[in-house]
């Protein structure tokens, strides 16, 4: 079986995720066969496997960091929030059903069971599991039932490792209060802290250090700094919504208020040259040169948000004068005619959509979930250029959409299946990562420069998965850096 450690963290955001796909990568470097584990998800950045099973993107990072495959073994149980009270529950890659917070946690003990299997399973497979906690463990009303930080800890036997976030400040009192909140057997399993985030003089924080290690009793491993690695992070905290870069490519995605799988977009934020802006009003939108409506768990909500904010008339009047719009997912049902839920998939009803699309939208009480590959049908228009273009990734969604008499379909998907819409410069399609091929890209980049009479050689080349790689080697190489590594293994081969 494997050995494990545990990285927990003192609030949401303190870095765990990032932190926790550091050492898998490291761990990798120096020979290991190593997984990420995370037994409660709770994001609406999801992912589908090979076996056409649904898990969070973080663990799906991670994963890439250890050079394996994704397995829903590394997320047994992920929470897609639907309302402010209420999530969709998935358990092993598949949908339980919608409840509401007191009936989750009501069940969440029955959960055991299914954590421990696949925790087993893939401890049995490898050699070292970097286990990542969720929010903090000190939340004293959830302690409990807790599946996920020190409940966790204790059913792998994983030291932890507790990180807290100087950048939003008080981090002395974040970790020294954190641990203060635990009882005597958790506190026993904290081995050591870690400060994340850090900017500045290192040696003006040292005499902090040796305080709080004073008042804490336990060692702090090391000060990681705020790190300027390009890595997909896990939820709507994430600081890509604050980007402003201009560049010569401007593309408006919408920040729908609960916008799922924006990591459909970072292979367009990575590229030279090219900047997406996430916006929330008209007055933001301006006049891009592509605008992107991304998915959402919540589409007819997110839609009458679009509808009441202006938004919608706004992205309506610069397709109107031929600039592209493209929707993905829940964005592509939006585009059409009309979404029905008679079957109350998202709470009941219909709503006339933007009317782009000549497509029609009813949503189904069973998700479809599948990896599908393909090519773009022949196109006319802006852009022409992706006709042909290989596009692969995966489908999420709830809703079946029908394509009225003429329409034409977007993307031919292998086996034959059509997938999505085009009108004129409007384009939808279901498929998550439509732009993670390079083949696709290039042709809309070239595409985008043509509309603006500049040469695309100018945005550079660019390799997506080579760039991915170095991101995971910049991160391990400032983990090596920041943390006493020699510390980190014997915390490890100690274990509890």
């Amino acid at each position: 079986m494997a050995k494990a450690i545990m990285i927990q963290g003192t609030m949401s955001n303190a870095g765990k995720s990032i932190l926790t796909a550091g050492l898998c990568r490291v761990f990798k470097q120096d020979g290991y066969k190593v997984a990420p584990f995370k037994s409660q998800n709770m994001a609406l950045n999801s992912f589908i496997t090979n076996e056409g099973l649904e898990m969070g993107r973080a663990q799906v990072v991670q994963a890439e960091a250890c050079g394996i495959e994704p397995s829903v073994l590394m997320n047994p149980i992920l929470l897609k929030p639907v309302t402010d009270m209420g999530s969709q529950v998935i358990v092993n890659g598949e949908v339980v059903g919608n409840m509401t917070a007191e009936e989750y946690f009501a069940m969440k003990h029955e959960l055991v069971p299914a954590i421990t299997e696949a925790f087993e399973t893939l401890s049995a497979q490898n050699d070292i599991i970097v286990i990542e906690g969720a929010g903090s463990p000190a939340e004293i009303n959830l302690k409990k039932d807790d599946i996920v930080n020190m409940g966790m800890a204790k059913l792998a036997k994983a030291p932890v490792l507790l990180v807290g976030d100087i950048d939003r400040g008080g981090v002395f009192a974040q970790l020294a209060g954190t641990l203060m909140l635990l009882d005597e057997s958790e506190r026993d399993l904290v081995k050591a802290t870690i400060i994340n985030k850090f900017r500045g003089d290192l040696e003006i924080l040292r005499p902090g250090l040796s305080m709080l290690e004073e008042i804490t009793g336990k060692s702090v491993l090391g000060v990681v700094p705020y790190l300027d690695v390009d890595i997909e992070d896990e939820d709507s905290l994430t600081e890509r919504f604050k980007s402003k870069r201009i560049a010569k490519i401007d593309i408006a995605a919408i920040r729908l208020p609960r916008i799922s799988n924006f990591t459909d977009f970072s292979a367009l934020e990575a590229t030279s040259g090219v900047a997406v802006r996430y916006v929330a009003s008209a007055k933001e939108l301006g006049r891009p040169d592509m605008v992107i409506l991304p998915g959402t768990k919540s589409t007819i909500s997110d839609f009458k948000w679009l509808r009441q904010c202006g938004l919608e008339a706004s992205i309506k009047k610069l397709a109107a004068n031929g600039m592209p719009v493209f929707g993905i997912c829940g964005g592509y049902q939006m585009l059409g005619e009309r979404i029905t839920d008679s079957e109350g998939a998202e709470g009941g009803g219909s709503i006339e959509g933007m009317g782009l699309l000549p497509v029609l939208t009813e949503f189904e009480a069973e998700k479809h979930r599948t990896r599908v590959t393909g090519r773009v049908r022949p196109l006319e228009g802006a852009f022409s250029k992706l006709g042909g273009a290989l596009v692969e990734g995966y489908e999420i969604h709830m809703g079946a959409t029908t394509l009225k008499s003429g329409a034409q379909t977007l993307v031919m998907l292998d086996g034959g299946i059509a997938d999505g819409c085009t009108s004129g410069n409007v384009y939808g399609s279901y498929l998550h990562g439509f732009f993670d091929s390079s083949e696709c890209r290039s042709a809309l980049f070239a595409a985008l420069c043509d509309m603006k009479g500049i040469d695309v050689t100018e945005l550079g080349s660019f390799d997506y998965v080579a760039y991915k790689e170095l991101q995971y080697d910049m991160l391990a190489y400032a983990i090596r850096e920041s943390l006493d590594m020699d510390s980190v293994y014997r915390i490890l081969e100690e274990g509890v």
